[in-house]
């Protein structure tokens, strides 16, 4: 039994070094979103509020998650229990805004739909077992 104790720690280190890379592939391409349209703006493409509300949304979004995902991975449960909503509703809503036939360009949509795709492994994590495990409801 001390021995499943001893390693508990080390599992959760270990899958919240995994979550911290998949939320920050999410904030690289939620970087990356943001550059473009800027730079497109910058050189006088259109580049409809929209999708400046998108790509400035979705990179808040990414840092927000990573900050929480650091003080989850420091004991808050508060945090944890926010990081497990952002990385399931976070790339539903994604993949639905940007299948919208016409919504978007095409490069915005697969660079978004990417960063879902990239946050998905973390949505597991944090509901699986081990973190599950490390942040019980208190009664």
């Amino acid at each position: 039994m001390e021995t499943s104790t001893q390693s508990a720690p080390v599992d959760t280190h270990r899958v919240f070094g995994t979550v911290k890379k998949s939320v920050a592939a999410y904030g690289a391409f939620s970087a990356a979103v943001l550059a473009v349209v800027v730079v497109l703006s910058v050189t006088g493409h259109e580049v409809t509020s929209f999708m400046w509300g998108r790509g400035a949304g979705m990179f808040a979004s990414a840092v927000v998650t990573y900050w929480f995902t650091d003080l989850a991975a420091r004991g808050k449960r508060w945090a944890h229990v926010r990081v497990r909503i952002i990385s399931v509703v976070a790339p539903i809503a994604l993949v639905a805004v940007d299948s919208i036939p016409g919504a978007l360009p095409l490069w915005f949509a697969v660079l978004q739909i990417a960063g879902a795709v990239a946050l998905v492994p973390a949505a597991f994590l944090v509901n699986g077992p081990v973190l599950r495990a490390a942040f019980p409801k208190s009664r």
